[in-house]
C-alpha cells in the first residue's frame, strides 16, 4: 500500500508523515529530503542552479539513498543535517522548479514507493508520482499557522525572513501543490498531530485488504 501525503511547508507533512510510518510499521519517504540533497550536491559543486540539465544530469548520475530511513544520502555523503540549513531553504525551491529534474527525482520516488507498504510525503505525490495510491492526502493550514510552525523548527532565524521564505517557496510550487481530485482535504490549522494522523489511519484502516 502507498500513503500519499502533499501540502505546502508548515502543514505539517514530515512530522504527521515519519509518526504515521511508525504506527503502521510501514516505510517513510521524504521526498523534498531528495530535492534538499541535490540542492547542497551542486550548491558544494559550485553548479549553477539555473542550468536544467546540468542539475538533472547531476540528479541522474548521484541518486538519492535512505539508510534506516532516517539518514538521507548523496554521493556517499550523509547529509541528513545539512539539508536542513537554512542556506537550503533560500534556494531548495529554485532546483526544483526545473521539470527535468522533477523527472528524474519522480522516477527515483517510483522506484522507491513501489517497493510497497510506504508513506510518501512531498508536493506532487498523489497526482503524479503515485497517482494510483490507495490513500491520497491533502494536508493545508492557514498562513499565519504555517509560518509560526517554521518559525518554531528554525528558531535562530528572523520572524519576517521565514515568512517571506514560505511565501516564496508558495509562489514557486503553486504548480507542484494541486490536490488530487480524489484526495481527502484536512485542514491541520486546529488540529493536533495525533489527531491527523488518527483521521489518516482511519483511512488506511479502511482501505487495507481484509
Amino acid at each position: 500500500m502507498i500513503v500519499a501525503i502533499d501540502g505546502p511547508a508548515g502543514a505539517g507533512k514530515s512530522t504527521v508523515a515519519r509518526r504515521l510510518a511508525e504506527r503502521l510499521g510501514f516505510r517513510y519517504l521524504d521526498t523534498g529530503a531528495m530535492y534538499r540533497a541535490l540542492t547542497w550536491l551542486a550548491l558544494e559543486r559550485g553548479a549553477d542552479l539555473d542550468e536544467e540539465p546540468a542539475l538533472a544530469e547531476l540528479a541522474r548520475t548521484h541518486p538519492i539513498t535512505f539508510e534506516d530511513e532516517q539518514h538521507v544520502l548523496i554521493d556517499d555523503v550523509d547529509v541528513t543535517n545539512e539539508i536542513r540549513e537554512p542556506r537550503i531553504d533560500k534556494v531548495v525551491s529554485s532546483v526544483a522548479r526545473h521539470e527535468a529534474v522533477r523527472e528524474v527525482m519522480r522516477e527515483r520516488q517510483r522506484e522507491l514507493g513501489e517497493q510497497g507498504d510506504v508513506v510518501i510525503e512531498g508536493r506532487d505525490i498523489g497526482t503524479v508520482v503515485a497517482p494510483r495510491a490507495e490513500v491520497k492526502v491533502y494536508l493545508n493550514a492557514d498562513e499565519a499557522e504555517r509560518a509560526r510552525r517554521r518559525i518554531a523548527e528554525r528558531p535562530g532565524l528572523a520572524a519576517d525572513a521565514l515568512a517571506t521564505d514560505l511565501r516564496l517557496r508558495d509562489e514557486n510550487d503553486a504548480a507542484q501543490m494541486r490536490p488530487a481530485e480524489d484526495a481527502e482535504r484536512i485542514d491541520t490549522t486546529e488540529l493536533s498531530i495525533d489527531d491527523v494522523i488518527a483521521r489518516i489511519e482511519q483511512l488506511v484502516r479502511q482501505r487495507q485488504p481484509a
